[in-house]
């Protein structure tokens, strides 16, 4: 698979006071009304919020509509959100609204943690909180952090792969987080079952993270796209007959570093959905969602 990029269709420049630096981790939303994409930005204290934007794919030069103002917002103090809120997905479900995203907090001898929490909306609006506590909290399965969480429905099983912990590490005297991709089970989308189930790790040493997964369902066969690292995010690809056991395919991601601009350096959080019987892509570039997001169309 190849893909045509579009360039950036939405640069943080302090549309809200919620935006004053980067536009990171896409994820469209699709209604009667049209195409919403819901992504984080900081604020002035560099704390994360989660927004959205309008958005046509048909005229991808055209402003997008940004919100005003957040659909959700740091935790109160103390609470495992308390530093910032980082998009993940969203998944509609019997006209609600569920909004998975991960909660930032800050560490000491590391220097945050991360877990995975849930807010759910009837307007797609306005999101509440569905507990203070973390939808994924840290146990014995992801004693280190969950985050991430990628959420799709299929009857009466609610199907999730998210990002899992397996440890930090000092690299130049300072820690290193190391995380990879896991997958979980519902049936409501709330409480969650979770074992040991890998569906990508590290395939070499240099391998460290990986960024949010987008997993759609192409008939029999599941793809996976997901950013990896060494030093520096790219585009990563996997397929599967069940969405458990998954094959890498990188090479066939089809989206290469540009050779100057926007995203030279890194390829980060791509979200792929279907507009028109065509694969989108939105995604990120360099500094995590510094550049912008940008739409990249399947050839």
């Amino acid at each position: 698979m190849q893909w045509r990029k579009h360039g950036v269709i939405l640069e943080p420049a302090g549309q809200a006071p919620w935006i004053r630096t980067h536009a990171s981790l896409p994820a469209a939303d699709q209604g009667p009304a049209g195409l919403r994409v819901f992504f984080s930005s900081r604020d002035e204290h560099g704390r994360s919020h989660i927004g959205f934007f309008t958005f046509d794919p048909d005229a991808p030069s055209a402003p997008p509509g940004v919100s005003a103002s957040p659909a959700l917002s740091p935790g109160a103090l103390g609470a495992f959100d308390d530093a910032g809120v980082t998009n993940s997905c969203v998944v509609r479900h019997h006209g609600r609204f569920y909004l998975y995203y991960t909660g930032w907090s800050l560490g000491v001898s590391v220097p945050f943690y991360l877990s995975a929490g849930l807010a759910i909306s009837d307007d797609g609006v306005t999101f509440h909180r569905a507990s203070s506590a973390p939808l994924l909290e840290r146990n014995t399965a992801d004693p280190y952090l969950t985050a991430s969480p990628w959420v799709l429905v299929e009857g009466q099983r609610w199907r999730m792969w998210y990002v899992s912990g397996t440890g930090w590490e000092l690299v130049n005297g300072a820690p290193r987080h190391r995380y990879l991709i896991k997958y979980a089970e519902s049936s409501d989308g709330t409480l969650w079952s979770r074992g040991e189930t890998v569906c990508i790790g590290y395939r070499n040493e240099q391998e460290y993270a990986f960024g949010r997964p987008c997993v759609i369902r192409d008939g029999e066969l599941y793809r996976m796209w997901y950013s990896y690292r060494g030093d520096r995010y790219q585009l990563g690809y996997a397929e599967s007959s069940d969405g458990i056991s998954w094959v890498r395919k990188d090479d066939e991601a089809g989206l290469p570093l540009s050779p100057h601009g926007w995203d030279s350096e890194m390829i980060a959080y791509p979200d792929v959905f279907r507009h028109r019987d065509r694969l989108q892509m939105l995604y990120n570039g360099n500094g995590y969602g510094r550049t912008g997001i940008g739409l990249a169309t399947a050839e």
